[in-house]
């Protein structure tokens, strides 16, 4: 492999390239030959419990995704096909969450992908070994990856942002404080599920500007945010920051988020110390831990500034970062209404964005996060914000796409949304390419929004 890329192609700023990125080679997992998210080259980790009768009672473990299977760590760590940090990795893996190989850092998480890939290779000599190691993935059921001790959500999509200002604050959208500091709050960690595992519309205090006083009532004005999730870990100590310098070795991984909201709640509650019940009910993510190794071909450079934005302050300049810390990967929005599913409808594409998009980089947030001394725990989660584009569709929520409410958009059955309604599935994507690489994805971030529960009253008798 040449400096510059595989077959001396030149990928731009990536960086941690070896033979695991080489789109040549082919894996006798046939499934992951040209598979679109998880191909050789992906590798992604999770947690998984089969589905086959005499598997059930085994428990959740540990696993790789390849193609259409999923590769059994618990079963790999024990059949004597590993080494060194390889094994410790797989170990760590075994159980029922990813919390323990978190902890372990870059290192051994490298080493288990290097042997890995190693064992999955066309002619590798260990296919009889590996074989009965898989599981087709229709026969399990993923879980949530990691045990989430804490989840904090970002705003570092500009656009998203600035679209949303706007609509109240035409003549200042964005608040003095947004390019200078990294904005965030810290949400609930209970509530976060995987993908495929429908939700309640949540209940809340709704009060539109003329009503005398708030109602209890299901929201009425239910949305998706399309956003980036980080896996953290190893964990950092109390009091001592972390450095823009060494933010990126406490990343673990990568996944799909969608940060379901009730704007009218929000819009009620969220003065004077922002989100609340408009956004504990419920977040989903992919169910994949898309490991930094495997973007590795795709880092970019940060965005950009425009030219009048300020410096980030010294403590979130890194020359490398600069370089390296954007993620250049393709978002993608789907829709199905339960009408378009029972007619057989393909889910309708309504916005296409880019991780590109973020104002600041993933090192950048984690280095704001500990500045004040705020510990990381291996398991933690981080949401990028709602990652929107500069035009109409690329808008990363149906707050922007539908202008606040008053242009709703049509689906191909002929309904029309401006927010989701019960029954509706939204569908997040994100996809990797790039000349002379294997693209990769994150496989899907999904839910249907289902009918809120009826909260009985209570009357008083006289």
């Amino acid at each position: 492999m040449s400096p510059g890329g595989l077959g001396g192609r030149n990928p731009g700023p990536a960086k941690g390239l070896d033979q695991t990125h080489d789109p040549s080679v082919g894996s006798w997992v046939e499934s992951a030959n040209l598979h679109r998210d998880f191909p050789l080259q992906n590798l992604p980790f999770g947690v998984f419990q089969p589905t086959t009768s005499g598997d059930r009672t085994a428990g959740p473990r540990g696993g790789i995704r390849i193609g259409d299977e999923v590769l059994d760590l618990r079963s790999l760590s024990r059949a004597g096909l590993l080494t060194g940090a390889a094994q410790t990795a797989a170990r760590a893996a075994a159980s029922g969450t990813l919390n323990a190989l978190f902890t372990l850092g870059a290192a051994p998480r490298k080493e288990l992908r290097r042997q890995v890939f190693s064992l999955l290779i066309r002619r590798a000599g260990q296919q009889h070994a590996v074989a009965p190691l898989l599981y087709p993935v229709d026969q399990t059921v993923t879980m949530l990856p990691a045990t989430i001790g804490d989840y904090t959500d970002f705003y570092a999509g500009i656009h998203h942002a600035t679209t949303v200002g706007a609509l109240f604050r035409p003549d200042n959208p964005l608040l003095p404080n947004y390019k200078w500091v990294p904005i965030g709050y810290h949400g609930r960690a209970s509530s976060i599920q995987t993908s495929g595992v429908p939700f309640l519309r949540p209940n809340g205090q709704l009060k539109s500007p003329t009503d005398p006083a708030p109602v209890y009532g299901p929201t009425r004005r239910l949305d998706f945010e399309l956003e980036i999730g980080v896996w953290v870990g190893p964990e950092s100590r109390q009091g001592q920051p972390i450095s823009i310098e060494r933010a990126t070795e406490h990343v673990a991984g990568y996944c799909l988020l969608n940060d379901w909201s009730a704007r009218d709640v929000q819009a009620w509650e969220y003065q004077p110390l922002g989100p609340f019940l408009s956004k504990n009910f419920a977040t989903t993510v992919s169910a994949w831990v898309i490991t930094p190794e495997a973007l590795a071909p795709f880092r970019a450079p940060a965005t950009a500034r425009p030219a009048g934005d300020p410096d980030p302050l010294p403590y979130l300049t890194d020359r490398v970062d600069q370089h390296t810390g954007g993620l250049d990967l393709q978002l993608e929005v789907l829709l199905s209404s339960a009408r378009m599913r029972a007619t057989n409808v393909a889910s309708q594409t309504i916005s296409l964005s880019s991780a590109r998009h973020m104002y600041w980089t993933v090192a950048q947030l984690i280095a704001h996060h500990t500045s004040g001394g705020c510990n990381l725990r291996a398991g933690d989660l981080l949401g990028s914000g709602t990652i929107s584009g500069p035009s109409a569709d690329g808008c990363g929520s149906l707050l922007e796409m539908t202008n606040g409410g008053r242009d709703p958009i049509t689906l191909p059955t002929g309904e029309t949304r401006t927010f989701l309604q019960d029954g509706d599935e939204v569908i997040l994507r994100a996809r990797a390419s790039r000349p002379g690489f294997a693209p990769i994805g994150f496989g899907e971030c999904r839910a249907v929004v289902q009918p809120a529960p009826v909260i009985a009253q209570r009357v008083e008798v006289r």
